[in-house]
C-alpha cells in the first residue's frame, strides 16, 4: 500500500501507539489500515452412496488439479453461505446439512480455509467454467498425487479418518511452509 484509500496522501509503515504490529498509517489524516487475513471456504460433498465429489480445476492457479469445491468468501455473507455457493458455483450441486470439518490457518499466505462437510441431495452435478471435471470417488480412487492443495489433502485426510464417526470431529490445524 502506498496511497490512503481515503484521502489519498501516502502511507508510512510504523507501529501505532498500543498496538504491537507493522501497520500502514496515513501520513496526512493518521488512518490506520489494517489487512487481515483472507477466508477460502469449501465443501467436501458426501454422495448418497457415500462417493466424494471433487472437481477438476480450469482456472489458474492449479488448472488441471483436482480439489474440493471453494473460493474466496464474499463480503455480505456467512462462512456457509460462501461454501454452499461456491460449491454450486463450481459443481452445480445443491448441498445440504452442512457440518464444520476443517479450519486450515496458512499464515504464510494470510489465509484460512473452512470446509464443511455437506451432503448431496441427489447425484445431480456438472462442469462448470471453474471445473471441466466433476467426478465422484470411492475413497481408494481418489487421485491422491493430483489434489491441487495441501488444505484439500489434509481435509480429506481427516474425514477418511473419522468417515465412521457420525460426526466427526473438527481438524483445526495450520500448514507452514
Amino acid at each position: 500500500m502506498n496511497f490512503c484509500p481515503l484521502c489519498g496522501h501516502s502511507v508510512d509503515q510504523r507501529i501505532p501507539e498500543h498496538d504491537n504490529r507493522l501497520r500502514h498509517v496515513c501520513s496526512h489524516c493518521q488512518t490506520i489500515h489494517y489487512h487481515n487475513p483472507r477466508l477460502i471456504t469449501g465443501t467436501l460433498p458426501v454422495a448418497p452412496d457415500g462417493r466424494l465429489l471433487l472437481c477438476c480445476r480450469n482456472i489458474e492457479p492449479r488448472k488441471d488439479y483436482w480439489t474440493l469445491p471453494g473460493g474466496f468468501m464474499e463480503n455480505g455473507e456467512t462462512t456457509v453461505a460462501g461454501a454452499l455457493r461456491e460449491t454450486y458455483e463450481e459443481s452445480r450441486v445443491a448441498a445440504i446439512n452442512p457440518r464444520l470439518l476443517s479450519v486450515i490457518s496458512l499464515p504464510a499466505y494470510d489465509q484460512v480455509h473452512l470446509f464443511y462437510l455437506v451432503d448431496m441431495p441427489d447425484f445431480s452435478f456438472s462442469v462448470t467454467a471453474e471445473s471441466h471435471t466433476v467426478q465422484l470417488f470411492k475413497a481408494h480412487e481418489i487421485p491422491w498425487d493430483h489434489l491441487a492443495f495441501r488444505t484439500v489433502k489434509r481435509t480429506l485426510e481427516h474425514y477418511l479418518q473419522f468417515a465412521s464417526a457420525t460426526i466427526p470431529p473438527v481438524l483445526n490445524d495450520h500448514i507452514g511452509l
